[in-house]
C-alpha cells in the first residue's frame, strides 16, 4: 500500500509542511526578555544571623512568588511604563518562577519589539519590589522592611523573536502531513477496487493473465517498429507471445477476439502488438479490425482504410483483394473495417462474418479487433462465434467490478474468455525484476521469401506451391499413342495432369482429369505421362484417351493395349532413356 500511495503520501507530507511554513509567516513577531532577583532577610551581623536570615527568605519565596504574579504588580508596572493597558493583560505576557531551595525570582516578558520585552520585565521587577516592601512595612511609609528584592540580573534586549518559531512549527507540519498520508494510503488501498498487478487479477477471477505490458504510447505510425525499442518491452511482448501459444496445446485457438471492458484500455494496440510478435515468430497471422463503430487500425498503422471488412461481408469485394501486407516478416495481414456501416451488430454477428474468419488456413491465427464490452455487444455476439476472446485491462485503470461486468456478458452469450493481458502496468519496486533488462536481445524476426499475401492468393486460386512443371513432351505419334501432334505432362509435387499440345487431333476426353498420389498407385510411368496412375476403363489405343470419373490415361496398360500398339519392353526402355534426357520447359498449363 505503501509502495502503491507513496506519491499520496510525499505531496501530503509537503503540503502540511508548507501550510506550517505559511501559518508561521502570518503570525505577529514576539519577543522575550528575562531577568531576575533575589529576596534577603535584612543584613546580617554574624555567620548565623545571616544563616537564619536565608533560610526566612527561602521560606518567603513561595508567598512572594504569587505575589509576583498578582495584578496588583500589574497595575504597578502599567503605571511605570505609562501605558493604558490592563493589568489582566499585562500579567498574561509576564512570568514568574523559582528554582527549588532557592531565594530567587526569575521574570521574563513578552513584546512586540525588544524594547518593550526589555521594559516590561524591569517595571514588573521594581513592581514586585516595591509590593514586597508594603507587605513587610505594613504600608507605613517611615518603616523599614526587613525582607526586601534585590535586582539580581538585568533585562537585556532580545536579539530575535522567541514567536513564532519557524523551524520548529515547519518539523511539526511536516509530521503531521507524513502522518496524515499514511493513513490516507491504508484507508485508499484497503478500499481501492482497481487491478494493478497481475496478483490483482488472479485473486478475484478464475482466469490467466497471459501479459502485463509496460505502460506505453498509444499506436503510432512508426508501424511493425511500434512498441519494441527498450529490452523491458520486447521481453513483455515475448511473455506475452509465449503464453498465448500455451493456451491450449491439444486445440489452440484459430480465431480469438481481443476485447476490453470500457474505452482507452488500449485493447487496438494489444491486439496489433500480439499479431506482431507472432508473425515476428514465422507463424501467419491476419489482423481484422472489427470495430465498425470506432475503426482504428487503418489510422494508426497508416493504412489504406476505404475498402475493408465491410465491403468483404456485403459481397463487394474479395478478401484477397482488400487484404493489405504489413510489417517486414511477410507474415502478418491487415484487414481494415472499411466504411462505418449503419448496422455494426449484424454485421458481425452474420454468418458471413463467420465464414469469413473461418475461410482461412487452419496454420493462421486470426485476431479480430472488437469495441468494448460493456458500452455494446458487438464482442460478445462474436467471442460467442469464435474460439475466445482475450480480455484487455487497463492497470490502475479498469476496476474489479468493471472487469466483472463485461466478463459477465461474455458468460451470457456463452463465450470463451481465454485470459486477461493486464496493459499499461507501471514498473516500479519488485515489478522491475519481472523483465530481464541485463540480457542481449536476440534478433528473431523471420523476414524474407514470398509475402503471406502472395502464397495466400496461389493458394486460394488453386495454383499450389510450388507452381506446376513440365516434366516431358510426348510424340503422340510413336504407337501406342492417340493421333495427333505432340502432349506436355505438368507434374506439381506428387500430383500429374495431362494436357495436349496443338495439333490436328489432340487427346480427346471424355471426363476431367485428376491426379492421384503416388503412395495410392503403383502403375509405371511411361514415356506419355509422369506419374502413376490407375485406369479402371477399358482404353482403345487407335481411336482416343479416355478418362472417367477421378481416373486418369496412364502407361499402366494392360496386355491388349500393348499387343495392339506393338509395345514391348525394349520400347519401354528406349522410351524412358529418352524423357530422362530430355530438359524439362520452364512452365505449363496444368
Amino acid at each position: 500500500m505503501l509502495r502503491a500511495h507513496w506519491l499520496t503520501i510525499v505531496l501530503l507530507t509537503l503540503v502540511g509542511g508548507a501550510l506550517a511554513y505559511a501559518w508561521a509567516l502570518s503570525q505577529p513577531q514576539v519577543y522575550t526578555a528575562s531577568g531576575s532577583a533575589v529576596l534577603t532577610a535584612g543584613v546580617a551581623e554574624d555567620l548565623e544571623t545571616a544563616e537564619l536570615g536565608d533560610r526566612y527568605a527561602k521560606s518567603l519565596v513561595s508567598s512572594y512568588l504569587d505575589v509576583a504574579r498578582s495584578q496588583k504588580v500589574g497595575e504597578y508596572a502599567a503605571d511605570e511604563l505609562g501605558i493604558t493597558v490592563s493589568a489582566g493583560a499585562l500579567t498574561s505576557r509576564v512570568s514568574v518562577s523559582s528554582p527549588s531551595d532557592s531565594a530567587t525570582l526569575r521574570f521574563s516578558a513578552t513584546g512586540p519589539t525588544p524594547e518593550a520585552a526589555r521594559d516590561l520585565v524591569s517595571a514588573w521587577i521594581a513592581g514586585t519590589a516595591a509590593v514586597v516592601a508594603d507587605i513587610e512595612t505594613g504600608g507605613s511609609s517611615s518603616a523599614e522592611s526587613v525582607v526586601r528584592l534585590e535586582v539580581l540580573d538585568e533585562p537585556g534586549l532580545p536579539t530575535s523573536p522567541s514567536s513564532p518559531d519557524i523551524q520548529r512549527a515547519v518539523v511539526l507540519g511536516i509530521l503531521a502531513g507524513l502522518v496524515v498520508g499514511v493513513g490516507v494510503a491504508f484507508v485508499r488501498g484497503a478500499l481501492d477496487r482497481r487491478l494493478r498487478r497481475r496478483e490483482d487479477v488472479e485473486r478475484d477471477f478464475d482466469l490467466p493473465v497471459l501479459g502485463t505490458v509496460p505502460l506505453v504510447r498509444q499506436l503510432s505510425r512508426s508501424g511493425s517498429t511500434f512498441g519494441g525499442e527498450t529490452p523491458v518491452m520486447k521481453e513483455a511482448l515475448r511473455a506475452l507471445r509465449t503464453n498465448f501459444q500455451f493456451i491450449d496445446i491439444d486445440r489452440p485457438p484459430r480465431v480469438i477476439v481481443v476485447t476490453s471492458s470500457l474505452m482507452g484500455d488500449g485493447k487496438s494496440t494489444m491486439a496489433y502488438m500480439l499479431a506482431d510478435v507472432l508473425a515476428a515468430l514465422g507463424k501467419d497471422v491476419i489482423l481484422v479490425d472489427a470495430d465498425l463503430r470506432r475503426p482504428r487500425l487503418a489510422q494508426y498503422l497508416g493504412l489504406e482504410g476505404s475498402l475493408g471488412l465491410t465491403d468483404v461481408l456485403v459481397g463487394r469485394v474479395d478478401p484477397l483483394d482488400v487484404l493489405q501486407d504489413y510489417g517486414p516478416t511477410g507474415h502478418l495481414s491487415i484487414l481494415t473495417a472499411g466504411q462505418v456501416p449503419p448496422n455494426p451488430s449484424e454485421l458481425v454477428a452474420s454468418d458471413a462474418m463467420k465464414t469469413l474468419l473461418y475461410s482461412f488456413p487452419e496454420d493462421t491465427v486470426v485476431l479480430v479487433d472488437t469495441p468494448p464490452l460493456i458500452p455494446v455487444t458487438d464482442a460478445a455476439v462474436l467471442a460467442a462465434r469464435t474460439d475466445g476472446a482475450l480480455v484487455v485491462a487497463r492497470a490502475g485503470r479498469t476496476t474489479v467490478d468493471v472487469l466483472d461486468r463485461a466478463l459477465a456478458s461474455l458468460d451470457r452469450v456463452d463465450g470463451h474468455p481465454l485470459g486477461v493481458i493486464l496493459n499499461g502496468v507501471t514498473l516500479k519496486g519488485i515489478d522491475k525484476a519481472a523483465y530481464a533488462r541485463e540480457y542481449a536481445e536476440p534478433e528473431e524476426m523471420q523476414s524474407g521469401g514470398e509475402s503471406w499475401l502472395s502464397r495466400m492468393r496461389a493458394r486460394l486460386a488453386g495454383i499450389g506451391e510450388p507452381a506446376a512443371e513440365v516434366v516431358e513432351e510426348a510424340d503422340l505419334d510413336e504407337p501406342g499413342a492417340a493421333e495427333g501432334d505432340d502432349a506436355a505432362v505438368a507434374a506439381d509435387g506428387d500430383d500429374v495432369a495431362v494436357a495436349t499440345a496443338d495439333g490436328d487431333d489432340e487427346a480427346p476426353l471424355d471426363g476431367p482429369v485428376e491426379a492421384h498420389d503416388r503412395e495410392d498407385d503403383d502403375a509405371p510411368v511411361g514415356s506419355t505421362l509422369a506419374d502413376e496412375v490407375d485406369i479402371d476403363d477399358e482404353i482403345d489405343a487407335e481411336d482416343e484417351w479416355v478418362a472417367d470419373g477421378d481416373d486418369a490415361v496412364s502407361d499402366a496398360l494392360d496386355d491388349e493395349l500393348l499387343a495392339e500398339d506393338g509395345w514391348d519392353d525394349d520400347d519401354r526402355e528406349t522410351d524412358a532413356s529418352r524423357r530422362s534426357e530430355q530438359p524439362a520447359p520452364a512452365n505449363s498449363e496444368a
